[in-house]
């Protein structure tokens, strides 16, 4: 079991403290939610969790079999609805696998994916895709280097 503390900061801005690590993380509400959008929303995080979800459990499947798996990406693109109860819509994944690998290597590391506890627990909830391919599309100009 994993304890995280949570507390509302004011101006609709909330701190967390993960228990075991003491790793700190600020969200605030988005601009179209009265927010700052300075930081990482609470949907954020839920689109964060997707991805990086994703990436470790294909990580644990290539550490286990010997194989690089160093340059991954997972790019998510969150849709929120745009009437009704305001919720996610949808989460669509790209995810890139480096060169190299074999035909039975990427399906395995797509299965393993596909099975990421995040996904499984989000299931039903929302639509989810998980888009393979060897570019993600382009991204922003403050990407990860």
């Amino acid at each position: 079991m994993t304890t995280i503390q949570c507390q509302y900061e004011g101006s609709l801005r909330c701190q967390a403290l993960h228990g075991p690590s003491g790793s700190t993380l600020l969200t605030d509400a988005p601009v179209d939610n009265e927010g700052k959008g300075e930081r990482f929303s609470p949907t954020d995080l839920v689109a964060t969790a997707l991805a990086t979800c994703i990436l470790t459990v294909m990580g644990i499947t290539a550490q286990r079999h010997g194989w690089a798996l160093e340059g991954s990406r997972a790019q998510v693109e969150k849709t929120m609805t745009r009437s009704g109860r305001r919720r996610i819509e949808a989460l669509t994944v790209w995810i890139t696998l480096p060169d190299g690998l074999t035909a039975d290597q990427r399906q395995l590391l797509q299965r393993a994916a596909e099975s990421c506890p995040v996904k499984q627990s989000l299931e039903g909830a929302m639509a989810m895709e998980l888009i393979w391919e060897r570019d993600c599309p382009p991204a922003p100009a403050h990407q990860l280097a």
